[in-house]
C-alpha cells in the first residue's frame, strides 16, 4: 500500500483514470466496476489504481463511518464472485488531511479483461465506462502470455474446430458468461469471444480450460483428467468392493454426474426424538458437493496422472485431490473462509459461470456449516506433498 504523502498527492490531484472517490458504498457494484477498471488498465500505466471510500467529488471528506464490518465487506469484493477473474488488491483503513477513509489498491493484472457480472469496465478519463469491442480487444492484446498460469496455457496441437464443442460453447457457456446486453450488440466474432473469456491464446490456440470445460475428449490431452468412484464393503481399501465408476466427460459433465452418484449413496435414517420424524442423512449432500468440486476444480493438472479419487466406506467418505497448498494458501491457513490463492483462476471462473461455485474461498466454510448442521464430525485435512485427502466422518 502507498505510503500516507502519496496517497494525500493523489487525492489532492483529482479523480483521473488511476483514481475514484466515492462518498458512501450504498452501491457496491459501482465499487467493484472501479476496481475492475483499475486491474484492466487500458492506457497501460503499469502503476495501482484507488478507490477512496469517503471522499466526494469535490475532495470534502464525506464522514463515513469506517468500522471492521466496513473493512470486511470492502475486503470481500475481491472474492464474492461477481469480478472475475479475481483481482489482486489491498483494503486499508486510513487518516490522510484529517479525513478517515478506505484505500483500494487494486494492483494492475497480466490477465486482462477484467469483467463484474459479464460486463468489462474501463477509466474514461476521471470516470468509469464499459469497454468497446476494440476496447476489449487492446486489453487482450496487453496480457503477458508468458507469465499466464497453466489453465489459461495454450496446448499445442489443439485446435478450436477439432476439440472444442462450439456449440456447447454458443448455446450454454457464452449466455452464462456475458451479460445479455453484451450478447445482444453481438459484434465479437467468435474468435474475439474466445480470446476475452480466456479460453483460446492470442494465436487462436485452445487453452487448457477451455479443453477441460469444453473438449470433445479432455482425456485425449489430459489422461487424469476423470473422477473414480468406489465404494467399499468395509472401512477398509482391502474390503470388497459394492460399486465402482470412472467418471469422464468435460468437468462439468463429471461435476453433474458425480453429484448424482453422491446423492444415490446417501442414506437417511428416522430420527424420532423429537414430536416430528426428521428423515436425518448420514451425510449432508451440501458438504459432499462443495469438498468433491473444490477438489475437481483446484487440482493439479499439470503434469501429473493421478485421478481425483472417491471412495465411500461403510464409516466414512475420502475424497482425494492431486496437487497440494498453493501459493499463499498454507497448512495452517487452509481452509479458512475467504482464504484463495487459485492453482487454476481461470478454470474457477468457468465453473463459477457455469453455476458449479457460488462464491470464490466459500466452499470449506460451506461444508463445515453443513456438517455441523446435520451432526457429522468436523471435516479432516490431510495435506501431503502431492496431494490432498479430505476425510468427511458418517453422522453417528
Amino acid at each position: 500500500m502507498y505510503a500516507d504523502d502519496k496517497l494525500t498527492d493523489l487525492i489532492h490531484n483529482g479523480e483521473s483514470d488511476r483514481v475514484e472517490f466515492t462518498a458512501s458504498v450504498k452501491d457496491m457494484d459501482k465499487v467493484r466496476e472501479a476496481i475492475c477498471a483499475f486491474a484492466n488498465d487500458l492506457h497501460n500505466h503499469q502503476e495501482p489504481g484507488f478507490v477512496f471510500v469517503g471522499i466526494k467529488d469535490n475532495k470534502d471528506c464525506a464522514d463515513l463511518n469506517i468500522d471492521d464490518k466496513l473493512l470486511l465487506t470492502l475486503s470481500q469484493l475481491r472474492d464474492d464472485g461477481k469480478i472475475q477473474p479475481l483481482p489482486s488488491m489491498a483494503v486499508d483503513k486510513r487518516k490522510l488531511d484529517g479525513c478517515e477513509l478506505v484505500v483500494i489498491q487494486v494492483e494492475v493484472s497480466d490477465n486482462p479483461p477484467f469483467k463484474v457480472d459479464g460486463r468489462c469496465w474501463i477509466r474514461i478519463g476521471s470516470r468509469r465506462g464499459q469497454a468497446t469491442s476494440e476496447d476489449e480487444r487492446r486489453l487482450i492484446e496487453k496480457r503477458r502470455w508468458y507469465n499466464l498460469p497453466h489453465d489459461m496455457q495454450g496446448v499445442k496441437g489443439a485446435s478450436v474446430e477439432h476439440d472444442l464443442d462450439m456449440q456447447k460453447f454458443e448455446l450454454e457457456y457464452l449466455p452464462a458468461a456475458v451479460s445479455p446486453e453484451v450478447l445482444e450488440k453481438n459484434d465479437r466474432s467468435r474468435e474475439e469471444q474466445l480470446q476475452a473469456l480466456r479460453l483460446t491464446t492470442q494465436a487462436g490456440i485452445p487453452t487448457v480450460t477451455a479443453l477441460l470445460v469444453l473438449g470433445e475428449e479432455p482425456r485425449r490431452w489430459f489422461p487424469s483428467a476423470y473422477i473414480q468412484f468406489v465404494r467399499y464393503g468395509g472401512g477398509d481399501y482391502a474390503d470388497p468392493i459394492l460399486d465402482q465408476k470412472e467418471i469422464h466427460g468435460t468437468l462439468p459433465e463429471q461435476v453433474r454426474d458425480l453429484d448424482t452418484i453422491l446423492r444415490v449413496n446417501i442414506s437417511a435414517a428416522l430420527d424420532t426424538s423429537g414430536n416430528t420424524h426428521i428423515q436425518k442423512p448420514d451425510y449432508p449432500i451440501v458438504a459432499l458437493r462443495e469438498l468433491a468440486h473444490n477438489a475437481i476444480i483446484h487440482r493439479n493438472y499439470n503434469g501429473s496422472h493421478t485421478p481425483v479419487r472417491v471412495s465411500w466406506f461403510t464409516d466414512r467418505v475420502e475424497i482425494i485431490s492431486p496437487g497440494s497448498v498453493y501459493g499463499t494458501v498454507t497448512r495452517d491457513n487452509f481452509g479458512e473462509p475467504g482464504r484463495t490463492a487459485y492453482r487454476n483462476p481461470t478454470l474457477a471462473e468457468a465453473m463459477k459461470n457455469l453455476g458449479f461455485m457460488q462464491k470464490f474461498g466459500m466452499g470449506i466454510y460451506t461444508a463445515r456449516q453443513a456438517l455441523r448442521d446435520n451432526g457429522n464430525p468436523e471435516v479432516e485435512f490431510n495435506i501431503q506433498e502431492t496431494l490432498i485427502i479430505v476425510t468427511v466422518r458418517q453422522r453417528q
